[in-house]
């Protein structure tokens, strides 16, 4: 699939690090170091504008390494970049560490997945079929 992009920033386009990844990583695109404080939230900037096609989304996720090793994730997580936006990429990162955590130009700070979605017409009803679970909600099966 190609997808138009414009890149602002100094950094690469998002690329898969791997043969087989999901996601493509998202650089920061900041003059100067951003420093995010425990339990502080930021938005940053990565410089890149995109046009997906209709049907498509680019879903933000926080990226695994960031997570275990620094406490770092994404507030909205997944955040979602709609078809018809045209506005810079931006990564709202929260850091759950108690250490002040060190952004950098070119830092990897996020992943991008590029995924198709429907478009869903509601149906009004009197009354859905039963299952098993029924209405069971939060913790219904138990922890064992």
């Amino acid at each position: 699939m190609n997808i138009k992009i414009i890149n602002k920033s100094k950094n690469g386009l998002p690329a898969y690090e791997t043969e087989h990844a999901a996601g493509m990583d998202l650089r920061a695109d900041v003059e100067e170091v951003v420093y995010l404080k425990p339990m502080e939230r930021k938005l940053i900037a990565t410089g890149l504008h995109i046009e997906l096609p209709i049907g498509y989304e680019a879903q933000i996720r926080p990226r695994s390494g960031l997570a275990f090793k620094f406490g770092i994730g994404i507030v909205n997580s997944p955040g979602t970049i709609d078809a018809d936006y045209r506005g810079e990429i931006k990564v709202l990162l929260i850091n759950f560490s108690d250490q002040i955590f060190e952004i950098k130009a070119g830092d990897r700070i996020a992943q991008m997945i590029i995924a198709k979605h429907e478009k869903a017409t509601w149906v009004q009803v009197e009354t859905l079929n039963e299952t098993t679970r029924g209405e069971g909600g939060y913790g219904h099966t138990g922890t064992k």
